[in-house]
């Protein structure tokens, strides 16, 4: 905020969209086949305001979606005793101060408020020896939580053609808790949660929101045109670390390692000033997976990623910016397998790949000065 000059009010949409298909393998022994594409239309939408005190001080406040995954499979594919549909949103509220020392140094602090959503919902085998003809049944698991942590970053300005930038964001704690409600279960199937005291059973999954460092840097090469890289670490090793406590006739607290890893993010960019009103912006992106091929889930099914963007800066008049983007996201193919124990005799496996799996991103946003 410390090179923003007056009042600036920023407002922004986007859509996203993409191809997450699920293929079955000769592994996979479950009925249903991969079903539809899982990636369904997700809307979101931020909201940037800051102000400039005096010469060295600014205040902002930013609402934004901090993280999103939203996953849509068809109700009867073969991995439904897994997941039929589930999202984790997280929504930022961060009032944020700046403070500029000197030509060369700038420093800035937000305090972070996460609204977080976690809804999922699987079926539930009313036939598990493989007997009977019973449809399935459901479970349903929906909680909501606050959290808080803070964000801060310095920007030392190297010469007046270059600037370098360092910024942090601290883990953020989220405990999701919900009672085990299954509906449609067969009267033999309903008899086995009500004897484990399972039925009504209160579950709280504590998890926490990655930490993250990155690193960038600003080139003016000459009037028309800038160059821009980052580079980021993100602690999803620690995302992977999820907490269970089952209130139920046996409580239970466990730590269940999903087996993640910590992820790197590099990216190399450019700007070119076309004219005083408009300039165009173009850029590319690598992230490392956050989980090896043998522990990937349907749940959530991640990879790493090749980011190419593109978009535009036009002023529409001197107080009124508008900017549009888009962004395409590679992904590639996902091997997945993942098994359940039980009945032991018969272990449900859901194997399969998600092949040439793609994201893509479309954004505008509209910036008033004051």
């Amino acid at each position: 905020m410390s090179y923003l000059s007056g009042t600036q009010v920023t407002a922004g949409g986007q859509l996203i969209s993409g191809q997450v298909n699920f293929d079955t393998d000769s592994s996979n022994n479950l009925s249903g086949g991969g079903g539809k594409n899982a990636m369904p239309l997700s809307p979101g939408a931020s909201f940037f305001i800051s102000h400039q005190l005096n010469e060295q001080w600014h205040v902002g406040f930013a609402n934004y979606g901090d993280f999103g995954l939203g996953i849509d499979y068809s109700d009867d594919w073969a991995g439904r005793y897994y997941l039929q549909n589930g999202s984790l949103m997280g929504l930022t509220m961060m009032p944020s101060l700046s403070f500029r020392a000197n030509e060369q140094w700038s420093f800035g602090l937000g305090l972070r408020a996460m609204y977080a959503i976690n809804d999922t919902e699987l079926a539930l085998d009313n036939n598990p020896l493989g007997l009977g003809s019973h449809p399935d049944g459901s479970l349903e698991y929906s909680a909501t939580d606050w959290g808080f942590g803070l964000n801060a970053g310095v920007i030392y300005q190297v010469t007046p053609a270059t600037r370098l930038g360092l910024a942090y964001t601290s883990a953020v704690d989220l405990s999701f808790s919900d009672k085990l409600d299954p509906e449609g279960l067969s009267a033999a199937e309903q008899t086995v949660w009500n004897n484990s005291g399972l039925t009504n059973a209160k579950t709280t999954l504590d998890m926490q929101v990655p930490q993250t460092v990155t690193l960038s840097l600003f080139h003016q090469l000459n009037p028309e045109w800038a160059l821009l890289a980052s580079a980021n670490w993100q602690d999803w090793s620690r995302f992977g670390e999820i907490g269970l406590d089952l209130e139920a006739r046996n409580p239970t607290s466990a730590t269940l390692d999903a087996n993640y890893r910590d992820t790197w993010h590099v990216s190399v960019g450019a700007q070119y000033q076309f004219s005083q009103a408009a300039r165009w912006n173009v850029g590319a992106a690598y992230d490392s997976s956050p989980v090896g091929d043998q522990y990937r889930t349907v749940t959530n099914p991640m990879g790493e990623g090749w980011r190419l963007g593109t978009g535009l800066d036009y002023a529409l008049d001197s107080d009124t910016t508008l900017n549009v983007s888009y962004e395409f996201i590679w992904i590639g193919d996902m091997p997945t397998a993942q098994n359940k124990a039980l009945p032991v005799n018969a272990p449900k496996t859901v194997s399969g790949t998600y092949e040439n799996a793609w994201m893509q991103a479309f954004s505008g946003s509209v910036t008033w000065h004051y």
